[in-house]
């Protein structure tokens, strides 16, 4: 694929829009109903048939699965770490929620079995139980990530690009900015070394982390996981009644109730450029928009390497791309299974690895969620939904034969349902419904590059200073999402969203 370059008076097809937003992904749709809100005129352009991208849903026989992870954060009632529930008031939209009183239900070597309780005093001592010679330094570690996140939840949340709103906040919330600045540089790893010693303890948090940013804490940084290790007892994890994809489904609304719109079955293939300045965007169809400004939620390497020519990447992109990589995309096996099949007590949401060793794996740390705990009405009466992930690489499914590949999916999917047996016995004999993904599923759908779920480190980094802002080296151009700080996971790409809208709304003086 190939830019596009033409002279600022050669005739495009449609009206001039404020600003195209390419995908909508919540960091996308975050970015354009903030802008809506502000009065901008915004186009978002969706390649599939719904909004949400990995924050969608399909439905199946009277099932209706959520396409990625059903753990959400960002919908509390207080503070403003709350960013799902405020993207959403901003255009005059709500959507109800149903409380989770357990993050997640562990299931590790060697029988380590707990829960993170919503409960935060709860979740300590049943990690204390299983430590009890660690008691001072899990208390130290989980209050040092208590710190960060009372500076982040003192200030309101948007581009850290923009001088105005860095003078205004450092003069509103010095203690919080300074205290933000101190965690910057560093990771998680370094901070619980601190103060824990144990190696299985360490290897927990290892996991704790990578449950949501895919790599051990070492490679973390501070920041994040000072949100989500905190957010999660303070504004607690809360699912959308309806399943996650309301929550694209409710900002589309929002969008188009402030006077925007977004176009599905629009696949961008160029970004256009006049004099170096992104001015538009080409569709698969041959159709074209202008704007003033162009928002991109693909991943970088979708944007730079797809939407413009490789061989221009501006040099920040080609350095980026030699401290990140890009994560792994999953295997995703959707069941539907009677209800019996559950025991009582049964937690929404589990991780199950068998080997520290394989933590990192591809078909390694399994993660399970079953969203019919909370919202029945996402099933047929009498039966759940049991979505089990886990990380994968397109490399291992490529160049096979339709059959090949088939086979490959159903003996991996039996390998998945061997180890739920563990947790859920009888299993097999409760299923009503199964389908898998592979990466090339997530590549096909999605539109992400290897069906990738965001950028790692590719070694171990300062923190969050690595992590590119919202503005690009092309005049015009603006990226959005889980390639920006802070990175991956759906508040994470919210607060993108967010602080994009903000660079981009000062940029045109509204």
């Amino acid at each position: 694929m190939t830019v596009v370059s033409r002279p600022t008076t050669a005739p495009l097809e449609s009206e001039l829009y404020d600003v195209i937003v390419i995908g909508s992904g919540i960091g996308g749709l975050v970015t354009a109903t903030q802008l809506a809100a502000k009065g901008a005129h915004v186009l978002v352009l969706e390649r599939y048939l719904i909004p949400g991208g990995s924050a969608g849903y399909f439905e199946r026989e009277g099932y209706r699965f959520d396409v990625g992870a059903s753990m959400i954060f960002g919908f509390g009632d207080r503070g403003t770490t709350n960013l799902l529930t405020r993207a959403l008031q901003a255009v005059h939209v709500t959507l109800e929620t149903i409380p989770d009183p357990v993050q997640i239900h562990y299931h590790l070597p060697k029988n380590l079995e707990l829960k993170v309780h919503r409960d935060y005093e709860k979740f300590l001592q049943e990690l204390i139980h299983h430590f009890p010679h660690e008691q001072a330094g899990i208390r130290r570690f989980y209050d040092e990530c208590w710190k960060v996140f009372n500076c982040l939840n003192a200030m309101e949340l948007l581009s850290l690009e923009e001088l105005g709103y860095l003078t205004r906040v450092f003069f509103q919330r010095p203690a919080a900015c300074l205290g933000l600045v101190k965690y910057l540089p560093q990771n998680v790893g370094d901070i619980a070394r601190r103060f824990i010693k144990d190696p299985t303890l360490l290897k927990f948090i290892d996991m704790e982390c990578y449950c949501w940013s895919v790599v051990p804490a070492d490679r973390t940084p501070m920041i994040n996981a000072g949100m989500v290790f905190s957010d999660r007892h303070y504004g607690g994890i809360n699912y959308p009644k309806g399943g996650v994809g309301q929550i694209a489904q409710k900002l589309v609304e929002g969008l188009e109730k402030a006077g925007s719109r977004i176009q599905y079955k629009a696949r961008v293939t160029h970004i256009i450029r006049d004099g170096g300045r992104a001015i538009g965007v080409k569709l698969a169809s041959g159709q074209e928009y202008r704007a003033q400004r162009i928002v991109s939620n693909a991943t970088r390497w979708d944007t730079f390497e797809k939407l413009m020519p490789k061989s221009e990447m501006p040099r920040a992109e080609q350095k980026w791309q030699t401290r990140y990589q890009k994560s792994p995309s999953f295997f995703s096996l959707h069941l539907g299974v009677k209800a019996e099949v559950l025991p009582p007590e049964t937690e929404c949401h589990h991780i199950l690895l068998e080997d520290w060793a394989k933590l990192e794996a591809a078909l390694g740390t399994l993660f399970v969620s079953i969203p019919t705990l909370l919202d029945p009405d996402l099933a047929p009466p009498g039966h759940h939904i049991i979505h089990a992930f886990t990380p994968d690489w397109i490399e291992d499914w490529q160049d096979l034969s339709p059959t090949h590949y088939n086979d490959k999916k159903e003996t991996v999917a039996q390998q998945l349902i061997d180890r739920l047996e563990k947790i859920f016995p009888g299993l097999s004999a409760g299923l009503d419904y199964q389908e898998a993904g592979t990466p090339r599923t997530h590549r096909r759908f999605l539109g992400r590059d290897d069906g990738t779920y965001g950028p790692i480190p590719s070694r171990k980094l300062w923190g969050l200073l690595g992590m590119p802002f919202n503005r690009t080296s092309v005049p015009g151009l603006y990226c959005v999402g889980d390639s920006t700080f802070p990175g991956q996971g759906l508040n994470a790409v919210a607060f993108s969203g967010f602080a994009c809208a903000h660079r981009v709304a000062v940029d045109l003086g509204l």
